[in-house]
């Protein structure tokens, strides 16, 4: 297989209609009309979930060969289960530069700052069904926050347990089948393999994003 392998846009399929169907807190419920073959005039339905998307953070410390990240304990109510995540947010601030999101929400969920940023990783989370697209950074050279700048936690993140973990632990849960959200696990072994490459495979804040 070609090393250019790249998913690109495709502005080619023409939409014929688009309708908001449910209009959510978070997400939408959208219904197209989009015609997939110019040379055919039937417009085929598809409804799909209309996302603002995300970004994710892999905090990591610790002495080469030796590194651990950040786990969070949260629970997820859509699939009634407490999860171990990385610390993430949503994309709901208009305009607002998506590094610097990420540094807010790793400043609000897990009480730290990081001087050094990468882009470790990018995907969409459900594309046959869901425009999310995620942005995980590998944040390094890790402080903590003062007291004053502590963040105020609700809701489902009011009882966060954190914990940190050793990221070869980390790869053994992630191929045991002891975590499952999509952003820790796709991080997690991104940052395994990065690693394995003297951390070559990291692309700069500004890197392209396709979403």
């Amino acid at each position: 297989m070609s090393s250019e392998v790249s998913d690109v846009k495709d502005p080619g399929r023409e939409v014929v209609s688009s309708e908001r169907i449910h209009r959510g807190k978070v997400v939408d419920l959208v219904a197209d009309e989009v015609r997939l073959d110019p040379d055919d005039g039937a417009p085929v339905a598809r409804e799909y979930l209309h996302h603002p998307g995300a970004v994710a953070m892999l905090a990591l410390r610790g002495e080469p060969g030796a590194e651990e990240i950040m786990l969070l304990r949260q629970y997820r109510h859509p699939v009634r289960s407490l999860l171990w995540e990385v610390p993430a947010g949503l994309l709901d601030v208009d305009g607002e530069d998506y590094t610097l999101a990420a540094q807010r929400e790793l400043l609000e969920e897990a009480d730290l700052r990081a001087a050094r940023w990468d882009v470790l990783v990018d995907f969409f989370t459900s594309p046959g069904g869901s425009d999310e697209s995620v942005r995980v950074y590998l944040a390094r050279e890790l402080s903590d926050v003062e007291d004053h700048e502590l963040h105020e936690r609700l809701d489902e993140e009011r009882d966060m347990e954190i914990v940190w973990v050793p990221l070869d632990e980390a790869v053994a849960a992630v191929h045991a089948g002891r975590i499952h959200n999509p952003a820790t696990v796709v991080g997690i072994l991104a940052a395994f393999s990065a690693r394995a490459n003297d951390w070559a495979p990291l692309r700069p804040v500004d890197a392209p994003w396709l979403r």
